[in-house]
């Protein structure tokens, strides 16, 4: 069953179309990648996709809600990471998670932060207000903060950005995990190796359109790696 379901959704920025007759459908259970150059149009459409943008023409809809019709519907269910870490400034790690798990309706909140500072090595920092934090340590709250409620879809916009080694293989563990638990994860990354072995299905973009669909399998079923794909669909592409 199709969890985001998009068709024709076009979206314009004066003449310019960052988004043009996009179609494609994220099944449940899926972890779907987007994968596209700088300005391809990716975070475009995650936007869309959680009501933070409204297209052009077309429609999407996300766990059975039209999401231009009620993008706060869309908003309340999901998890969003997004591309830049953005925790507010003034609140402590602590006093964030727990804003988001109060908003949320969290129960047990003291728990779940708990788990989280844990799991990502966060505890030292648990008093710092956020804009002392480094960037890899505002990445960790963001991605807390997105699973905190244990949302059914997820949409993470280059999750695995200003994390080491160490975590990006944690994070990347848990991500299975998540799936294999009954999630699904919208994913748009351009740490191409990590993604390969990750998505089960995934897109590129170039230009606003989509150049390849389908699932991992078929893509690389010509013997190329994903960077190989990628970079032959999109080269010169923006």
């Amino acid at each position: 069953m199709a969890i985001i379901s998009v068709k024709s959704l076009s979206r314009y920025f004066g003449p310019k179309a960052a988004l043009n007759e996009v179609s494609l459908e994220v099944m449940n259970g899926d972890l779907f990648g987007l994968f596209g150059p700088n300005g391809a149009g990716k975070t475009t459409l995650l936007k869309i996709l959680t009501g933070q943008l409204e297209p052009s023409s077309g429609r999407s809809i996300v766990m059975g809600i039209d999401v231009a019709e009620d993008p706060m519907a869309v908003k309340k269910l999901v998890g969003i990471v997004p591309e830049v870490e953005s925790p507010p400034t003034y609140l402590t790690s602590y006093e964030y998670l727990y804003f988001v798990g109060k908003v949320r309706k969290v129960e047990d909140i003291e728990g779940k932060i708990d788990e989280w500072f844990s799991f990502f090595d966060l505890e030292d920092v648990r008093d710092i207000i956020c804009r002392d934090l480094s960037k890899g340590m505002r990445q960790k709250l963001m991605l807390a903060s997105a699973f905190l409620h244990d949302p059914k879809l997820v949409f993470l916009d280059e999750p695995f950005i200003n994390l080491d080694p160490i975590f990006q293989r944690k994070l990347r563990q848990y991500l299975q995990n998540y799936i294999e638990s009954g999630g699904t994860i919208f994913m748009c990354s351009h740490i191409l190796e990590i993604s390969e072995r990750l998505c089960n299905r995934a897109a590129i973009i170039s230009n606003g359109k989509l150049v390849a669909y389908g699932a991992m399998t078929d893509l690389l079923s010509k013997g190329e790696s994903l960077e190989e794909i990628f970079l032959r669909l999109t080269e010169g592409g923006g």
